[in-house]
């Protein structure tokens, strides 16, 4: 089974920073470890939201609007993701700690990925 792992931060992050609060040679380690095991498929920090957009459809007559970041009433910033490939959501889980116990002070919504049959 496939999880998307979201560290969300309601802390700023600096622009041209990591949102980890520790050294990135201890996170450094842990993806490799989770790489030789196979159970990293993807993980990437992202940068602030002041070099994003927001894509919203909908409303009246379906209107697609674009508004540039920085979003000032978000409450959380979604500072990096991983997605990873495990045999349960408790394993999941428990990666989200690992993550987390790094990173510092934020939280990680664990999302299962849906499969797709390709029959």
């Amino acid at each position: 089974m496939r999880f998307m792992l979201m560290f969300k931060s309601d802390k700023p992050v600096e622009t041209g920073t990591s949102p980890c609060k520790r050294e990135l040679p201890e996170m450094g380690k842990l993806m490799k470890e989770l790489a030789d095991a196979g159970v990293i498929v993807a993980t990437e920090g992202l940068m602030p939201s002041d070099y994003g957009a927001r894509v919203k459809y909908g409303g009246a007559g379906g209107r697609m609007t674009v508004t540039d970041g920085p979003f000032a009433e978000a409450k959380e910033i979604v500072a990096g993701f991983a997605v990873v490939d495990v045999a349960s959501k408790a394993e999941a889980v428990e990666l989200a700690k690992r993550f987390l116990s790094i990173a510092g002070e934020g939280e990680s919504d664990v999302l299962q990925v849906l499969e797709r049959s390709h029959t």
